[in-house]
């Protein structure tokens, strides 16, 4: 696989800082020499240019840093549809999960042209479906699903041009288990699927995770793999902002992301708020890489 590799240095979105740092704590656990021990070839490392919250000031307490975030995700949106356009196939290491708007509006682009939508697996403690209204916190990481439905500020709804990014029935979230009540209701109207722990205890993770690839790989052109790793539990990934008990564990994750590989369908992947700051000595940074080559081709045998 042809890979180009874009590094986000973001935590403009997150109410924690740290997740800045994420993108070097995959480097330093070894990503790019695994990616070779794959047989993949790396295209290059990019980093998309990310404004400072040193040099940014907060304008609207409900949409923070929102310039700032909407300059970085527009840049990401572009360099993921070249990457697209160019026949490659686009990793981006975060940085918070607000950076997923710009990673999700430049594949859905690509895409729309060819006349296809694209599906999503968004694993998350959380379903980032507040809107400016309904936040708590008024941290865009809780919102960029929200947005790629069509719902948020319009500055970022708009970078996917006359349409929202995302059709909700190609939408599958796993791993949910903590959901502020006012975004809630969005979730519900939408229709989006969500497969929380709940279920996944009660039905198999085997069979939740069959199911959710199933339903967003049915008349799309493939599928995103946005990965924030506080859908995992904290016990095995303890280096993330929110960390909310009784995630996915380890083997469950890795499960998921050999899924993503065996449907053949990968079009993009973004591992998120990695937050070093909190880590114990980069363990959660080593379960990233890990879970990338496993979402990339690794296997046991």
């Amino acid at each position: 696989m042809d890979i180009d590799l874009l590094n986000v240095a973001m935590d403009l979105g997150a109410g924690r800082r740290g997740t800045d740092m994420g993108p070097s704590a995959m480097h330093v656990a070894g990503l790019v020499p695994r990616l070779r021990g794959l047989g993949h070839t790396l295209h290059g490392v990019q980093d998309v240019k990310v404004c400072t919250a040193e040099t940014a000031t907060v304008c609207d307490e409900r949409l923070r840093y929102l310039p700032q975030i909407t300059a970085t995700v527009a840049r990401l949106a572009d360099q993921v549809e070249a990457s697209c356009e160019a026949g490659r196939f686009p990793l981006v290491l975060g940085g918070d999960h607000a950076l997923a708007i710009g990673t999700i509006t430049g594949l859905s682009r690509f895409w729309r042209r060819r006349g296809r939508r694209i599906g999503v697996v968004w694993v998350d403690a959380h379903t980032d479906m507040n809107t400016p209204s309904s936040t708590p916190s008024g941290n865009i990481h809780g919102m960029p699903l929200a947005v790629l439905l069509g719902h948020g500020p319009s500055e970022l709804v708009a970078l996917a041009g006359d349409a929202p990014a995302l059709d909700p029935r190609d939408v599958a979230i796993v791993g949910a288990r903590s959901v502020d009540a006012a975004e809630s209701p969005l979730v519900r109207a939408l229709g989006v699927r969500v497969y929380t722990m709940s279920e996944l205890d009660r039905r198999g993770t085997a069979t939740c995770v069959a199911e959710a690839f199933s339903r967003v790989l049915a008349d799309t052109a493939g599928v995103h793999l946005s990965f924030d790793l506080d859908g995992v539990d904290p016990n095995d990934a303890p280096g993330v902002g929110t960390p909310v008990p009784g995630g996915l564990s380890l083997r469950e994750s890795h499960l998921l992301c050999e899924t993503a590989a065996q449907s053949g369908r990968l079009l993009g992947m973004e591992v998120v708020e990695l937050n070093p700051t909190l880590d114990t000595r980069n363990k959660t940074g080593q379960l990233a890489v890990w879970l990338i080559e496993s979402a990339l081709g690794r296997t046991i045998l």
